[in-house]
């Protein structure tokens, strides 16, 4: 599982690159498959962060817009860039990929807050996330 948590690591800096350069995520993407052939010290994308990065890109509006819905006090655009970018990924894991646990995709949500963003986030990514678990039979049927 080590190399799935390092998949879903550079698929959050990926869309965490994407937020700050103001980029599409599928951009952000391509440079990072175009560096990792190109310089030996960057590592290749592997192939569970190729699937994450375009699973989100499918449903970005539709992500957000749950992100937007369902985040009390809490407008996308006010959120950290950081824990915005966990929350899409793990909105995504949670609500799209099937082979996944829900607990994994929450915990691995949670575990990146831990590691990048400040002690009150891992709560906030859990509880939020948390919360389109509980809704999450309708979330896919709207999402169609």
């Amino acid at each position: 599982m080590a190399a799935r948590n390092k998949a879903r690591k550079r698929a959050f800096q990926i869309l965490f690159e994407a937020d700050q350069r103001g980029a599409d995520v599928q951009t952000v993407l391509a440079d990072w498959m175009r560096h990792a052939r190109t310089d030996s010290r960057q590592p290749p994308v592997n192939e569970y962060t190729l699937q994450l990065v375009e699973g989100y890109a499918e449903y970005v509006d539709r992500i957000d817009d749950l992100l937007s819905d369902y985040s009390v006090d809490w407008p996308l655009d006010r959120m950290p860039v950081v824990d915005r970018n966990i929350l899409r990924l793990g909105a995504y894991e949670l609500i799209w990929e099937d082979e996944i646990p829900d607990a994994v995709a929450i915990d691995e949500a949670v575990q990146l807050a831990k590691e990048f963003s400040t002690d009150d986030s891992p709560a906030f990514v859990n509880g939020l996330l948390a919360r389109l678990k509980e809704l999450k039979p309708g979330l896919r049927r709207e999402a169609r």
